[in-house]
């Protein structure tokens, strides 16, 4: 291993905050994305969701998911074991400088805050899916479990060195691990939930149900659109020589060009089928390109990553539409986005990265999927019969801001339809 200078160490470090600051900043666009897609009188609640679940994973993370995720000493490849409390301690690892082969190259701190608001954007993909008809302390009481023990736990079973790790399996920055993941759970909610009120009639037809605020929903996908730079190039991990530049160069060349070419791509399919330029798709296009090149954003040409997520634009149309005839009701598209998306950016890797193999993949995808939706299915089932998971018809029609917050986001122009 290079030796590690003060320097190095101090350059490491501050990159990983900064990127963790930017990946922290898509809190904000989920937030908007999220208050524009739904139905004015349910924005308050959903913006405080979007809040409380940031927080309530921070403190999940620190007190037990850190240490699931990254044990000193793991019991077995699948099994981490149950580590102690994240402290200062943490960060006052002796020898730091020696240069030896376990000397990390950024402070352990660094690393936490970093891969702690990762967790908190999983669980934000699950939001906008069940957004509309939750009660929101069900919401918040899974978001407990989720952060503290669900993800991390897959998480150990990648980015650990756990099994998938071991197994070959390759997700550079989380197409599986962190989206996939938080559209699996949503699934599991969603199926529980089942859709609003109004959105299938029994003669089977669909009935369109548009958010309040577009441009809203438009400011929050540029906002994840900017933070994704921080959540694929933080996830080189190291900047501080000429050829980790470079890589972090390209990661966010082929970040942006995957988000290009999923806009444009869902905005020509969006044409071709409905015979109108939907504004709706063209944002989650952008989202899709992104899930798409998160597995992989290293190995691509910046025209093969454009391609990578113009096939992620494509994809989301067709996969709301699908969703939408199987009567699986997620206001945002984010089982769509994350998880049919995710899917394939996982399986696109086997396409420029040298080093994946198909089984690797195949295999990390379904143990992902079957841990996060089976476990999570487990946990809302349980919530549903101790509280109750759903509002009832009356105040889903007044609209959840005033049955579970009080207030309204925009009292002067709510309509109750």
């Amino acid at each position: 291993m290079e030796q590690v200078t003060q320097l190095s160490y101090a350059l490491d470090t501050f990159y990983f905050l900064v990127s963790g600051a930017l990946v922290m900043w898509m809190a904000a666009g989920f937030a908007m994305l999220e208050a524009g897609m739904v139905r004015a009188k349910n924005t308050a609640e959903i913006l405080t969701k979007n809040i409380s679940l940031f927080a309530i994973a921070c403190i999940m993370y620190m007190l037990m998911g850190y240490n699931i995720m990254y044990p000193a000493e793991a019991a077995s490849a699948w099994w981490p074991g149950f580590g102690g409390i994240l402290t200062s301690a943490d960060n006052e690892l002796a020898d730091v400088l020696a240069g030896g082969d376990d000397a990390p190259y950024y402070s352990v701190l660094s690393d936490f805050f970093f891969q702690v608001v990762f967790v908190a954007t999983s669980m934000s993909i699950v939001s906008g899916a069940v957004a509309e008809r939750m009660k929101l302390w069900a919401f918040l009481a899974f978001a407990v479990v989720f952060t503290a023990f669900v993800y991390p736990l897959q998480g150990y079973w990648k980015w650990g060195g756990g099994a998938l790790d071991a197994a070959g399996f390759l997700d550079f920055a989380g197409s599986g691990v962190v989206h996939m993941c938080g559209a699996a759970a949503a699934l599991a909610g969603v199926l529980l939930l089942g859709p609003r009120k109004g959105k299938y009639g029994a003669d089977g037809k669909i009935t369109p149900i548009p958010g309040a605020n577009m441009p809203l929903a438009t400011l929050g996908t540029f906002i994840l659109w900017l933070g994704w730079f921080g959540f694929n190039g933080g996830s080189e991990l190291k900047v501080s020589d000429v050829g980790e530049a470079n890589a972090v160069a390209l990661v966010f060349v082929n970040t942006n060009m995957a988000a290009a070419g999923g806009v444009v791509a869902a905005l020509i399919t969006s044409r071709l089928l409905f015979g109108k330029t939907d504004i709706t798709m063209a944002l989650n296009g952008a989202l899709a390109g992104l899930v798409a090149i998160t597995a992989e954003p290293l190995t691509p040409a910046p025209i093969a990553a454009t391609l990578i997520g113009a096939v992620g634009g494509v994809l989301v149309v067709f996969s709301i539409i699908s969703l939408d005839k199987l009567k699986i009701d997620d206001p945002v598209g984010a089982i769509s986005v994350h998880g049919v998306v995710g899917i394939w950016g996982l399986l696109a890797v086997t396409l420029t990265n040298p080093d994946a193999t198909l089984g690797a993949q195949l295999m990390g995808i379904a143990v992902i999927f079957v841990w996060t939706f089976v476990a999570s299915l487990a946990i809302w089932f349980i919530i549903k019969m101790v509280m109750g998971i759903r509002v009832s018809a009356e105040e889903e029609y007044e609209g959840v801001d005033l049955a579970e917050c009080g207030v309204e986001a925009y009292p002067e122009f709510t309509s109750r339809t």
